[in-house]
């Protein structure tokens, strides 16, 4: 096994539960700091699935500390400084460059989800991290000395700190909010695939999509938007498209969907769109229904040896372009609490955590409704008058952020505050 930096061991004992971006990032944190970790995943294997996702320079930078991982990822993640964007008509209205703030903040990473999770995963497993796949987790317990989870066969399991990184159904948000809740429709959905070129290179209409490595394009409409992305030169491509939907979500938000359904909604577009659609494996389409939760009022259990990290805090929409980040940064963050307060002070590093994440993360969450309101209820007016409004907000508050640094020299000033008068346990 190879040898990769790590602070002396901590003694404190890390349970994770769900080995998405927000579990891996928090397993590698912990092993990086010296915290003993067992990662458990419901699912008996990790397939590379799913189509493209984004990580902002605040959470790519982590990919560089983690020896090798860089390395992996930079021959499979999309090379475009820049933006199109058109009407719905195909009317070119403005290109935004990001090329500024890649000289100036580093690279952002951009690729197909699938891929990237297993070079994470790959990269926790070289560690030694203990991942344990097939572990269905069906109850989470907690003490003032210590917390678990309890497996679908009744194995149970204990640590200093228990972190709920399975999603927006997990079964560890009952322990923090007291009762059960359920994820409602955002009232959008979004079509989304990923498939090789070699279709679009044939086409006159989507040729320059792909011949000249790659690239990226926005189309926006009424309540609307569809965004294409050429990847890995051009070879393969990827394609969203936002929409109304007021769909049921009770058991599954994520359906196979039919080229006709997104026909429809495009329905008179940019005959480029068109061809994008038509050009898709019908076994390679899927219609994926947003959700959202209001706000948690907290993100930690009562004995504050429990934590909720990723989605199971805080789902994004996709327009935010940071749910992947601030997953990351959730599980960054928590690695560095406990290495700032050690064995003896597990509950306090919870606590700090949860305030120093708590405020920003909902701060960035509402970047996703306001850009999705900025592009669905668009002015076009207005818009031919000033076609800059449609760029993307790229806030150096959110994306130049090392939320390691950050943590080491907030910790002591948050503690001090929060247990001013009071002996931290």
């Amino acid at each position: 096994m190879a040898e990769f930096p790590r602070l002396p061991h901590s003694g404190i004992r890390v349970v994770i539960v769900g080995a998405g971006f927000a579990g891996l990032t928090a397993a590698i944190e912990c092993d990086r700091k010296g915290h003993e970790v067992i990662l458990f995943e419901k699912s008996p294997e990790l397939a590379p699935l799913g189509d493209i996702i984004s990580f902002g320079q605040n959470s790519s930078r982590f990919f560089s500390k983690w020896p090798g991982v860089w390395e992996a990822l930079e021959p499979i993640i999309h090379k475009s400084e820049e933006v199109k964007f058109y009407d719905w008509l195909g009317r070119y209205a403005t290109t935004q460059s990001f090329a500024k703030e890649h000289r100036e903040w580093g690279p952002r990473v951009n690729g197909h989800r699938g891929e990237i999770h297993q070079i994470l995963y790959r990269h926790a497993l070289a560690r030694g991290v203990d991942v344990r796949l097939g572990h269905n987790i069906v109850n989470y317990f907690e003490t003032e000395d210590a917390a678990g989870v309890e497996t679908a066969d009744g194995q149970r399991f204990t640590a200093d700190v228990v972190l709920a990184a399975e999603g927006v159904r997990s079964r560890g948000r009952k322990l923090v909010l007291g009762f059960e809740d359920k994820p409602q429709p955002s009232g959008y959905a979004v079509f989304r695939t990923w498939y090789p070129s070699d279709k679009l290179l044939e086409s006159d209409k989507t040729r320059h999509l792909v011949a000249n490595g790659d690239s990226h394009v926005a189309w926006i409409g009424q309540d609307v938007h569809f965004l294409a992305a050429a990847i890995k030169d051009g070879r393969e491509m990827s394609w969203v498209c936002t929409h109304k939907d007021e769909g049921d979500i009770e058991e599954n938000w994520q359906f196979p969907a039919k080229l006709e359904d997104v026909l429809r909604v495009v329905d008179g577009w940019d005959p480029v769109v068109l061809e994008l659609v038509r050009a898709t494996p019908p076994d390679r389409l899927f219609d994926y229904k947003l959700v959202f939760r209001d706000p948690l009022p907290t993100f930690i259990s009562p004995k504050a040896r429990t934590a909720l990290i990723g989605d199971a805090a805080h789902p994004f929409l996709p327009t935010s372009i940071q749910g992947a980040s601030q997953a990351m940064e959730d599980g960054v963050v928590m690695a560095a609490c406990l290495d700032r307060a050690g064995k003896g002070k597990v509950q306090e590093a919870v606590r700090v955590w949860e305030h120093i994440r708590y405020e920003r993360v909902h701060k960035i969450q509402a970047t996703g409704i306001s850009t999705r309101e900025q592009w669905h209820k668009a002015d076009w007016d207005a818009i031919w008058r000033d076609t800059d409004s449609l760029h993307l907000k790229r806030e150096a508050w959110v994306l130049d952020f090392d939320s390691e640094a950050d943590t080491y020299a907030s910790y002591d000033g948050i503690r001090d505050q929060l247990f001013s008068g009071e002996t931290a346990s």
